[in-house]
């Protein structure tokens, strides 16, 4: 049969007519997909920035859906999750990144740190650990660290806050060796709550060694030490104290007192006393120079003290306190006078946190508000 080259040279612009209508399809729907991508996207992007969550995560969720290998938009939209609090949506999102066998490893660690954020924020402390720990080696090791050793404070775990503390400043990460030795003195009171006093003296020690500018340890020794009755070792530790921590010593003024007063040691304490309040005045100073002057009399013979020091600055609780041993014309209103200097003055004689601003009756070294360390100063709020 002879072959009829007419068929050819016809076949030839048809198939070539054919191709060229395939390709414009193929281009079409690729350029009408990688349209409605972007699309999706920058409608949720408008939608973040006018404050619009629940129409931007259903715009994210559509190019998510459109191209599902983004991992840009997986991270947008778990974070979108994360801050409106569906954790976990949030955990499922990152999860899924993670089960990815494409994923670089630059974007495993940050799918792994974000899953670690949507733990902590969920309250699963215990998950958050084992998600933090595996970010060893990582970018993200220090801040992992960090957010462990706020796991293990807030859990009262403190061997495990020691031990990151210890990787954190072998890193040079920071200085925490104060905040080491609070740990230690956290296990030293619960030691002594317990009976073991010895145990607890010696860890007391150490932090002095590990901190020895830090006062706690000191404080904690001293009053440990007038616990068990040996107010001359307690006295020795408080004498010690204003040379370490200065600053420090209106905490330990009651305590220094005490131990004076039962170890006849008063005119010591005194003057040590005198000497720090002429350089830092301080009510709780004064009230101790008030206290061994007087032998603890009546309020008359330290109405002198409070107007001195009411010379220096002006103090509504000092104020009140001078009032309280004077006479007045009406004396039978001085009752209600005194009874609203009193309350007005209470305020004034807390403490203040100087990362947060909770205010509280006694001194912590630990703000239960913000969970900071030492961010209490050694002044009331008053003297602020």
């Amino acid at each position: 049969m002879e072959f009829d080259l007419s068929w050819l040279l016809l076949g030839l612009p048809l198939a070539f007519g054919l191709g060229w209508l395939a390709s414009r399809f193929d281009l079409r729907q690729l350029r009408d997909e990688n349209r409605r991508a972007p699309k999706a996207y920058f409608k949720g992007l408008n939608y973040l920035l006018n404050e619009q969550q629940d129409q931007a995560i259903d715009a994210f969720i559509e190019a998510v859906q459109n191209d599902p290998d983004t991992t840009e938009l997986h991270f947008a939209l778990g974070n979108l999750f994360r801050r409106r609090g569906e954790y976990n949506r949030a955990v499922r999102v990152h999860e899924h990144l993670l089960s990815r066998g494409d994923l670089s490893r630059a974007d495993r660690e940050r799918a792994q740190h974000a899953l670690a954020l949507d733990f902590l924020k969920a309250g699963l402390l215990d998950r958050a650990e084992d998600a933090l720990r595996r970010l060893e080696g990582s970018p993200f090791e220090a801040q992992a660290r960090m957010a462990l050793l706020a796991i293990y404070e807030r859990s009262r775990d403190w061997p495990q806050a020691t031990e990151i503390a210890q990787r954190m400043q072998a890193a040079q990460q920071g200085d925490f060796s104060t905040r080491q030795a609070h740990y230690l003195c956290e296990q030293a009171l619960a030691q002594a709550a317990r009976g073991e006093t010895a145990a607890a003296q010696a860890l007391l020690a150490q932090a002095i060694a590990i901190a020895p500018r830090a006062p706690r340890a000191r404080i904690e020794l001293a009053r440990l030490q007038q616990r068990t009755g040996d107010a001359a070792a307690a006295l020795h530790t408080l004498l010690e104290l204003p040379q370490a921590a200065p600053a420090a010593l209106p905490l330990a003024a009651p305590l220094l007192v005490e131990t004076a007063q039962a170890t006849g040691s008063a005119e010591q304490a005194l003057a040590l006393l005198q000497a720090h309040y002429q350089d830092m005045p301080s009510l709780d100073l004064l009230d101790a120079i008030v206290a061994l002057e007087t032998g603890g009399s009546t309020p008359q013979d330290a109405r002198g003290w409070y107007v001195r020091h009411l010379e220096k600055e002006p103090s509504l609780v000092a104020a009140t306190k001078w009032l309280a041993g004077e006479t007045l014309a009406h004396e039978q209103f001085h009752p209600q006078i005194q009874r609203a200097l009193e309350q007005a003055a209470k305020p004034l004689t807390r403490y203040r946190c100087a990362a947060c601003g909770f205010e509280a009756r006694q001194h912590f070294w630990q703000c239960p508000g913000c969970q900071t360390w030492d961010s209490y100063p050694a002044r009331r709020v008053e003297e602020l």
